[in-house]
Parts: C-alpha cells; sequence; structure tokens
C-alpha cells in the first residue's frame, strides 16, 4: 500500500530508469493518474500529456467493463463482451457516446494532442483493474505511431498484466497482487483529482526543451 500517489509515482521511476535520457512522451491516464505523470516526466526529462480513452460498461451493468474506447472513436471489445455476445453495433453506439465527452475533456485540458509519431510511449495509470482502458491506449498509441510503447502502473490485476504483456512493447508494473477489488484499495490517500489541477499540470509540463 502506498501512502498516495506521489508516493507510488516515485517508486515507478525506479522502475523506469532504463527509458531516463530517451525524451519519452509520458501520457496519462486522466484524472487520477495525471499527478503520477508529472513526476515520471520529470524524473525521466520527457513531456506530459493525456491519453484519452474511456471504459464502455454493459447497458444493463455499467460498472461491467464491455470494452473502450479512445478520442479517435476506435472501440476495443473487452473478452467480456465477446463471452457475452454483445454484437459490435452495440459497442459502436455506446462508444460513439463516449467520443462526445472525450473530444469535451481535450478541449478542457488545453488543445491537440502531443505528436508521439517515431517516440517512445510511457503509458502511465494508478492502478489497472480490467485492462479495458489501459489496452485502448495502448492500441491509440500504436495508431499514432509510437515507435515503443510502454505500459506503467504501482498495481495491476494479475489477468490485466498477462494481457498488457501481449500487445505492449514492455510492461512495467510493481505489484501483481492476487487479491484486486479495486485500485483504491493500494492507497492510504486516494483523493479525487480535480481538473483545475490536470490543466495546470499540463500547462507547465506540456513540452520540454530538446537536449
Amino acid at each position: 500500500m502506498w501512502q498516495d500517489r506521489e508516493q507510488a509515482a516515485r517508486a515507478l521511476v525506479g522502475a523506469l530508469r532504463a527509458w531516463q535520457g530517451t525524451r519519452p512522451v509520458v501520457l496519462a491516464i486522466p484524472r487520477g493518474a495525471v499527478p503520477m505523470g508529472a513526476v515520471v516526466a520529470d524524473a525521466l526529462g520527457g513531456e506530459l500529456d493525456v491519453v484519452l480513452v474511456h471504459k464502455i460498461g454493459h447497458p444493463m451493468q455499467p460498472e461491467l467493463a464491455i470494452g473502450a474506447v479512445d478520442e479517435r472513436g476506435h472501440v476495443l471489445p473487452s473478452e467480456t463482451a465477446t463471452m457475452l455476445g454483445v454484437p459490435h453495433a452495440t459497442l459502436e453506439a455506446l462508444g460513439r457516446a463516449e467520443v462526445a465527452r472525450l473530444k469535451q475533456r481535450r478541449q478542457l485540458y488545453g488543445g491537440a494532442p502531443a505528436n508521439i509519431k517515431g517516440r517512445t510511449v510511457i503509458l502511465v495509470d494508478d492502478g489497472i483493474a480490467t485492462g479495458a482502458t489501459m489496452l485502448a491506449a495502448v492500441g491509440a498509441a500504436r495508431s499514432d505511431g509510437a515507435k515503443e510503447v510502454v505500459v506503467a502502473a504501482p498495481v495491476a490485476s494479475q489477468e490485466a498484466a498477462t494481457r498488457l504483456r501481449r500487445v505492449a512493447d514492455a510492461v512495467v508494473i510493481l505489484e501483481t497482487p492476487r487479491q484486486f477489488m479495486a485500485v483504491g484499495q493500494f492507497y492510504v490517500d486516494f483523493r479525487q483529482v480535480e481538473d483545475q489541477e490536470v490543466r495546470a499540470l499540463l500547462a507547465s509540463r506540456r513540452t520540454v526543451p530538446v537536449a
């Protein structure tokens, strides 16, 4: 258990030293992971931005992830959707509603996403439960031309870690406990991160000078 996201981020930095000096683009999943992404970007000499993805919940049980969508509308079905036989048309329809919200969030956070073509991308989250949103984030980074995609989180379920190792170039996860109920159980202080804080962090760290 970590005291807060900052402590977890500093522990994560220690496991990411191999990418120091590579000028990575650190893409954090908002909102909770953005303060962590700032710590990682500062430590590695990288650029900070967000990756906008969102879980698609089952129509009858919103907390059950049946897929995820990125801000460009690419829908990634989950294994649960396949198992339940959810039609792709249903996923597409649910995804479109989320895309509109993601586009609004992009504008709120300050414009166009970072150019990641040909660069190393480190995707950061404060914890990974099902892996649905992080899998979508990996897909988005690939689509945008990232040279290398690294997934980084302090904690993840064993199932999610296994899925992510199949699609990412590297997966850096500090803990994969057998009992995983919710991300918040691994933090003493798991306060909500507000949009204003995300905007401020991005504005101050969105670009870094080339050495």
